[in-house]
């Protein structure tokens, strides 16, 4: 190796360890990790309430908000589709589906207008600056933006549950989680490496978690493990999710300043899985040749297609 060549590396070296010093500088100092530098966009898409009273809520029965984040792909519709199916045979809940996008997509409004549930559509995309991370907090602008509206329109009374649209769940789960005053808990089933992800409980008390991917989490749950009273969510000083991949759980439930002891066990004493960690095969997202179809059905079935995301 030439002078030339290790003064080019000892500044390249030099560099690097400069940057990486600065950057953890600004981190402390510009704001928590995780946490955004700007201003997230947020855009109200649209939203419906039922306007007879039902039974449930002259009894004063909790509503249930359930938070689902969705990203336009192929298989987006027909996941929302299933999972709000199943949502209609639940009483008092109000469905908010908020996706990682700058726009609204009008395929997801029709769909909410046509199962006729309590809901509200909104859109807030991932800030650029995450996009580029190895590995990328997905689900976070869109969670972040449903808490905001929860913490603004949320009945004191009511429940925070966060649903993902590769979720399958058991209606039961809405009877358990109801009465949540804090925080509830409860298994989740087929994810990570013991294929669940569960409180682990001692008469009757949560001392721990049983997880196969600890990575340093105080709790050790998944995003469908549990729920939250928006009376307690509302007296916390600052609730956040930090958008740091594989933390998201944690960091929000640290936010809640939640003690261990204050879980409320859910699930028969978390010895039953009423939610699980489904996924759908991808698909590509194709671009069809129509050339031959232009006079048929097919360009009509093509076109509500691309509308739902399915094709280019």
């Amino acid at each position: 190796m030439t002078r030339r060549q290790r003064i080019v590396m000892a500044v390249v070296i030099g560099g690097s360890l400069v940057y990486i010093i600065l950057t953890q500088v600004f981190l402390v100092f510009a704001g928590a990790p995780g946490e955004p530098l700007h201003p997230e966009v947020r855009k109200f898409c649209s939203a419906a309430i039922k306007k007879n009273v039902s039974i449930a809520e002259e009894e004063g029965m909790p509503i249930i908000y359930v938070v689902t984040p969705t990203y336009r792909r192929p298989e987006m519709i027909a996941e929302l589709t299933r999972l709000g199916q199943t949502l209609t045979m639940v009483q008092r809940i109000h469905w908010i589906v908020a996706e990682d996008s700058g726009t609204c997509t009008a395929a997801i409004t029709i769909l909410m207008q046509r199962l006729g549930l309590p809901y509200t559509h909104l859109a807030s995309p991932m800030p650029d600056v995450y996009r580029r991370e190895r590995y990328v907090p997905r689900g976070v602008s869109n969670r972040r933006a449903a808490l905001q509206w929860v913490k603004e329109h949320g009945e004191d009374n009511g429940v925070l549950f966060f649903l993902d649209d590769d979720n399958a769940v058991d209606i039961r789960l809405f009877d358990e989680m109801r009465s949540t005053d804090k925080v509830s808990m409860w298994p989740v089933g087929l994810i990570g490496d013991y294929t669940v992800s569960s409180p682990v409980v001692n008469e009757g008390k949560v001392v721990g978690f049983y997880d196969g991917w600890p990575a340093g989490r105080k709790f050790q749950v998944d995003m469908a493990g549990f729920a939250v009273g928006v009376g307690y969510l509302k007296k916390q000083k600052k609730v956040t999710m930090p958008y740091i991949a594989g933390h998201e759980e944690d960091g929000f439930l640290k936010s809640l300043n939640l003690s261990i002891k204050d879980i409320e066990v859910k699930a028969d004493g978390c010895t039953n899985i009423l939610v699980w960690h489904t996924r759908t095969a991808k698909n590509p997202s194709r671009t069809l040749k129509l050339d031959n179809h232009q006079n048929d059905n097919i360009k009509i079935l093509t076109d509500n297609m691309r509308e739902m995301g399915m094709i280019k």
